[in-house]
This record gives structure tokens, sequence and C-alpha cells, in this order.
């Protein structure tokens, strides 16, 4: 959509065409500022990462000690689900869905894909999220040549930071997240240490080790809780796309020198 905007020159005004997008991207969200960067939550103006190219998804079996989520036959691992099953893959629909089992610091592998022909523009089309914790939400977003504010892009830690760069491939094909997920350390009801991130999308780095700034919202500044579960399901979103997912499955990550069950 074109629209018009003035700016100011040297006093002056001037019309000018920008081209802007409808969830934001090329301009100024009007959320607040995040802290340690000049960018709002949701800031359109921020920079775009950097396109990767890459050969698509990492395929990895679950080690021994995994628990697997989906296995591409049934979702027994899920609360009241109302995704469908279909060649394999499982099909986002009606509503979120919760893991019936909870989870503290993970490392998760999960393969995804937007189906090829549906219609993606920004934020819309080829939409889902894993919310780790049902609190901490890494974006799943269709970014391969769809631009939107880059705290919303693929592999985000959504409204807070951004991909190190863009590894999304295009439409149809599979991609990949390997998770390395820590939540939070608490001393009474302050936050000792923030829960961290590691995200890699297709074999790219994406996320080095990244500090939420709190549990997940929308336009507004994250903050933690001041009473904070050691353990919770996984949230899988429907965000009205029908995203399918496969391969999924996570492994609790104890200390060292932990006694083995």
């Amino acid at each position: 959509m074109g629209m018009l905007k003035k700016l100011m020159i040297g006093g002056g005004t001037v019309a000018a065409a920008t081209l802007v997008w409808a969830d934001g991207f090329g301009v100024k969200s009007g959320n607040p500022v995040l802290p340690g960067v000049p960018y709002e939550v949701h800031d359109g103006t921020r920079p775009q990462p950097r396109v990767v190219e890459n050969a698509g998804a990492v395929s990895v079996k679950p080690p021994a000690d995994a628990i697997v989520l989906f296995d591409g036959k049934n979702l027994d691992a899920w609360e009241s689900p109302a995704w469908q099953v279909k060649d394999g893959v499982m099909i986002a629909a009606e509503r979120d869905i919760v893991s019936k089992q909870s989870f503290g610091a993970v490392q998760l592998h999960v393969e995804w894909r937007c189906p090829a022909g549906r219609k993606v523009d920004g934020q819309s089309g080829g939409n889902s999220g894993i919310f780790l914790m049902g609190l901490y939400e890494i974006q799943v977003l269709q970014s391969h040549n769809n631009k939107t504010y880059p705290d919303g892009q693929a592999t985000s830690l959504y409204g807070q930071v951004p991909p190190l760069v863009n590894a999304t491939t295009p439409q149809g094909e599979w991609q990949s997240y390997d998770i390395i997920f820590t939540p939070p350390v608490y001393e009474g009801e302050v936050v000792k240490t923030p829960a961290h991130a590691t995200v890699i999308h297709n074999g790219v780095v994406v996320q080095n080790h990244s500090a939420f700034l709190g549990t997940s919202t929308h336009k507004r500044l994250a903050e933690y809780p001041k009473a904070h579960p050691e353990k919770a399901p996984i949230r899988l979103q429907f965000h009205g796309d029908p995203m399918e997912f496969r391969n999924f499955w996570v492994r609790p990550l104890g200390k060292i020198d932990e006694a083995q069950p």
C-alpha cells in the first residue's frame, strides 16, 4: 500500500511517497523503546537481518534420551489437541496446543513448513510460535522474501531480539530449528539470571545465547513475573495459519555431575 508522508526539510514540509506495510515494516511502531538499543518494540525501521542462503532443514533423529513430542503418527504428547495429522505431518488448526509434560532447560529440535502457494504478507499467512515453558516465544514465520519488523522475524525472541541473520528458505520448503533454552534463575522475587536461548536455523546460528527481557508479549516491554515455575509445558501457537510441523523432540538438560536417573 502506498502512503503519503510529510517530511521536515529546512523548516518546511515536503510531501513524499513512502511505502509501508500493514504490519509496520518501514515505519516506527509507536511502542515503548527496548532497553539498550534505539529501537521500539516491533520497530519497522530497525535494520533487516542479512539473508544467508543455506541448504535448508537439517533433520536430526531423536537421541536415545529424547522425549518425542511428535513422531509423525499421533498427538498423544499434547493436551486435547485440535490440530490434524496428515502424511506424517502435524498441521496447526483452531487453537494453540500444549504439551502434556512440563520442561525447564531443554535442547529442542523441530522442523516446520509454510505450505506452498499460500499468500504470506508480513505477520499474516505463515505465522506460528514455539513458547518455551509456555512463556518465552521463538517466532515461527515464513520470512523468505517477506519483510516485517525484525523482532517479529523467524527465530526472533518475539518482540525482543531479532535474529543475527535471516536463514529462512523459500516457502514450501522444510525449515529446522535447534534450540537450547535455559530458564531464568531467581533469588526470591528477583531475577538473578535471565532466560536465554541459542537458536540454530537450518544449520545457521541465529541467536547466540540471547537473553530474554522477560516473558513474551505483544507491543509492550517484556517483564519477568515475581513468581516463576521450575518447569512448564511447551505451547505451540495457532496464529490462523495451517503451519506444518514434524520431527519434534526435546532433551531435558540436567547439570554437570548430576546423578543419573
